[in-house]
């Protein structure tokens, strides 16, 4: 069974000229509450390449790092009584959130919110830091991955991602004119820069791709369509764009994919893995890299086939799930644990 999981398609490792790209995840989030300075510091001294902003706006434009623009779930803003009346109830990308958000607050009221862990009941030890950290714009994440690469005698990269595009677009709050002028101020403007942006929406990157030099990453779920997709009738999944016809037009305006990791090895109805697909052959033919996400070590989000033991929340074997994607020629890798990612390289060569 192994053996055919692990083949690896015709032409697959052989794209790759250099060892895989390690992505800290919202930082090293396995180890410290999510897109804080704190978890991207960590993630930097576990040997990550890049660290991983996800970039929502606040209320006076200011681009800052949050998972979602709704913040209960990481920020303590829901404990916080002066801010208790700026709880609405919003229909983001067609779902209706409840909860607090971003946009509705200046960069000056978001920090004096502390930031939590998201996962609490997965990630207990984290909780230990909540309320210790503030949340972070997207020019202190430039800032720390300039003095960390100062430091440290090589280059830490930042992955943006420009989260909803559609709605900051609606409620005229652009993430894309900030991102690129925020990028030019640092003078971080062209593809041997250390950035990447992604983006869940095609249509963003594709104005992205006119008026910034810097690489774009096409991502890619195992289900759905791009929201500006369901906004212009377009009838394409994301399915479709992960097809060899996709991944040719994904290729004239971006320079790889970032791709749910189910669409590379899937998995059957009992979590076990099943023959590898020929997407990363598929996107290397077009000459675009193919990273994937999000590779975490609790069993929960392992494949069977990796865990120990049945407890959801204990730990399984992350590295050997690193192995696998890297024998297939993977070309980076967005974990939660950096770490686990850096090891699991330096076996592989």
């Amino acid at each position: 069974m192994l053996a055919a999981i692990v083949a690896v398609p015709t032409g697959a490792a052989a794209h790759r000229d250099q060892e895989p790209t390690v992505i800290g995840h919202r930082g090293a989030s396995g180890y410290r509450p999510e897109h804080t300075l704190e978890s991207y510091r960590l993630a930097i001294a576990a040997g990550a390449d890049y660290i991983e902003p996800d970039l929502v706006s606040t209320r006076d434009g200011v681009l800052v790092a949050r998972h979602e623009n709704e913040i209960s779930g990481t920020t303590d803003v829901s404990t916080r009584p002066e801010f208790a009346a700026r709880k609405a109830t919003k229909t983001i990308d067609g779902v209706s959130v409840t909860g607090w958000f971003t946009e509705d607050f200046t960069l000056t009221e978001l920090k004096t919110l502390r930031a939590k862990e998201r996962l609490p009941l997965v990630r207990p030890t984290n909780t230990v830091f909540d309320g210790r950290y503030e949340v972070p714009t997207f020019q202190e994440v430039i800032d720390l991955a300039k003095a960390e690469s100062r430091r440290l005698g090589r280059t830490i990269g930042v992955y943006p991602e420009t989260k909803h595009p559609t709605y900051f677009q609606s409620i005229g709050l652009a993430l894309e004119e900030p991102l690129v002028r925020t990028l030019k101020r640092n003078r971080l403007t062209s593809k041997k820069d250390g950035v990447i942006i992604q983006s869940f929406e095609t249509a963003n990157l594709r104005a992205l791709s006119k008026v910034t030099d810097v690489k774009l990453v096409q991502l890619l779920s195992s289900a759905g369509k791009p929201y500006d997709f369901v906004v212009a009738g377009d009838p394409r999944t994301y399915a479709d764009l992960a097809k060899a016809d996709g991944l040719k037009w994904i290729s004239t305006y971006a320079d790889g994919v970032g791709v749910e990791k189910n669409l590379i090895v899937p998995r059957d109805s009992t979590g076990k893995l099943l023959a590898p697909t020929t997407l990363i052959r598929d996107a290397h033919r077009t000459g675009l890299i193919v990273h994937a996400w999000t590779f975490r070590a609790e069993n929960q989000f392992l494949p069977a086939d990796f865990r120990i033991g049945t407890d959801p929340n204990a730990r399984g074997d992350l590295f050997a799930e690193f192995a696998l994607f890297y024998g297939l020629g993977l070309d980076g890798a967005f974990s939660d644990h950096p770490d686990v990612a850096v090891a699991a390289r330096v076996g592989s060569r």
